[in-house]
């Protein structure tokens, strides 16, 4: 026990919702002032910037002075990570949400928060996450790449040979540990995406190609213009493949 990590100081800072609301609108790698942050989380300025103080005396935060104003923004990717998987496991623990997630039917509407880069897409552990990623998923379901069975996911024959012409191995894949692929429950969609070594080798793929770029100090991905138009069309089915 005395080798274990001290993470009661940091689940200190984070158990306020109003710092957790900053720590929120600093998710997508931006660096915002007080007043805006103060905005967001429905603070005075001065109260927003003694929760900010403690937040960089915790070192999740790094502060940059510009003139008169003062820019926050977090320190390390990690801590992005950390939240993320807070609120993945805020999804996960509410058994009234389970079914809904693994439903292959389109998803309820339901109100959505501002437009930001890191829903669309963004860094989810080793894999893609975000809107295009649940999206993706739902292609490779339905072009019978990949199957489910409740949570289990398993790659068919036509999704191993389909891979295997775009250099992804299942075969290689099944060899490292872990999964070759998971169901991820996607916090921003209330749907899956693909998790697992071969959501990991589709990321790599992807980025390889020129599709997307990670900005530094981020976890938001930056879709280029020809990943906008290949990723949308990965194991999109023909006409003629919808009508067999």
């Amino acid at each position: 026990m005395e080798h274990a990590p001290c993470i009661s100081q940091i689940a200190t800072l984070l158990a306020d919702p109003k710092r957790s609301a900053m720590m929120w609108a600093l998710m997508d790698g931006s660096a915002r002032h007080t007043e805006e942050l103060a905005l967001m989380a429905g603070l005075s300025p001065s109260s927003a910037s003694a929760h900010l103080g403690r937040l960089s005396a915790g070192g999740l935060l790094k502060v940059e002075a510009r003139g008169r104003k003062r820019f926050f923004r977090l320190t390390a990717p990690e801590v992005g990570a950390a939240i993320e998987a807070l609120a993945s496991a805020t999804l996960a623990s509410a058994p009234q949400d389970i079914p809904d997630i693994f439903k292959r039917a389109a998803p309820l509407a339901k109100p959505r928060p501002s437009a930001s880069p890191l829903l669309r897409a963004r860094l989810c552990d080793d894999h893609l996450g975000g809107t295009l990623a649940a999206d993706l998923y739902q292609r490779l379901l339905d072009a019978g790449w990949i199957e489910q069975f409740d949570q289990r996911v398993t790659v068919t024959l036509k999704g191993a040979t389909q891979l295997e012409a775009r250099g992804v191995f299942i075969q290689a894949l099944a060899h490292r540990n872990g999964k070759v692929a998971c169901a991820c429950p996607d916090w921003s969609e209330r749907r899956p995406h693909l998790g697992g070594a071969l959501g990991a080798a589709l990321l790599q793929l992807f980025m390889q190609s020129g599709w997307l770029n990670l900005p530094m100090d981020s976890r938001a991905l930056q879709l280029t213009a020809a990943g906008q138009r290949e990723i949308h069309r990965f194991a999109k089915q023909t006409e003629v493949e919808m009508a067999l």
